[in-house]
This record gives C-alpha cells, structure tokens and sequence, in this order.
C-alpha cells in the first residue's frame, strides 16, 4: 500500500475517533455547561466548537468546496457566545464530518497531499500555515490544532460532570 494512502487512512481514524469523544463529552453536559468557561479568561466549550468550525470552514471548506470565507473569528472567542447543547453537537459533528469528508476524497487521490492550495489565494490568517503549505501541511495542522481543542473540550467536560462515561 502506498504510504500516503497509509497517512490519509491513520488521520480518517484519528479524527472519527476525535469525533466520537467530543459528541460523547457533550452529550453528558447541560445546556449551562456548553457557554461555562473555568475563568475569566478561558474559553468555554462553545467557543472551543466555534473556533473548530471556523478553522474547518475557513482552511478545508473554502479550498475545496469553493465555499466563501464568512469566518468571523473574533466571533469564536467572545466571552458571551452562548450555544445550546444541539447547536454545540450540530458545530461539532459538521466539523469532523468535512474533515472526514475531505479525507475521503484525498484518499483516492493521494497526489493531492502534495498540492498547494493557497498559493494563487490571499494570505493565509490565523495560521500555523502559509500560501506555500502543501495539503498535507494543513492536514497535520489540522490534527495538531483539533486533538489540542477535543482535549480542552473533554477536561471542561469533566470539571463541570466530575466522571464521565465513555462508550467504546
């Protein structure tokens, strides 16, 4: 098997896996607990869902979906953002599944991890990435930057439930 097929078919499984902690966590949670933040300066896990859509839309949908950027990242970060419990599973579940989508589609065409997607757009924000990042710079980006927010997601979860319940 090819290598990058192997790269491409490790992050599908981290990202489902990602995936079905993340839904777990909120599922367990009130609605007070989605838009509750440890501190002041923290962020809370609507945020957190938020700022993970947003990412998803601005670097994997507006590549290749052809989807305008209308992220508002200030918007993700506002202390005051308030979701529901449905909204913060509906942010969540739309995220990983284009992530998962997008591997997918790679997956037949593994060429691609080499591709530059930004080289002829605007300059990247808010990123760990530049117009020079081949895909699979964004995807390993993308892994980095979304284990890091699922971890913050399910300690937020476990301050507010104390145990949780996983099913495996």
């Amino acid at each position: 098997m090819d290598t990058s097929v192997i790269l491409i078919e490790s992050m599908l499984g981290k990202f489902k896996s990602e995936k079905k902690w993340v839904i777990q966590a909120i599922n367990q949670l009130s609605e007070e607990d989605i838009s509750w933040s440890p501190t002041l300066e923290s962020n809370s896990i609507a945020n957190l869902v938020s700022h993970i859509r947003g990412t998803v839309h601005q670097r994997l949908e507006t590549v290749f979906y052809d989807v305008p950027d209308t992220r508002n990242r200030e918007k993700e970060f506002d202390r005051e953002l308030l979701l529901s419990k449905e909204q913060a599973l509906s942010l969540a579940s739309q995220s990983f599944d284009v992530i998962i989508q997008v591997l997918e589609e790679i997956k037949s065409k593994p060429d691609l991890l080499i591709w530059q997607p930004f080289l002829d757009k605007p300059p990247v924000t808010y990123s760990a990435n530049n117009n020079q990042s081949t895909l699979l710079d964004m995807m390993v980006q993308m892994v980095r930057e979304v284990h890091s927010h699922t971890g913050q997601i399910i300690y937020i979860a476990k301050m507010r439930k104390g145990k949780l319940h996983w099913q495996y």
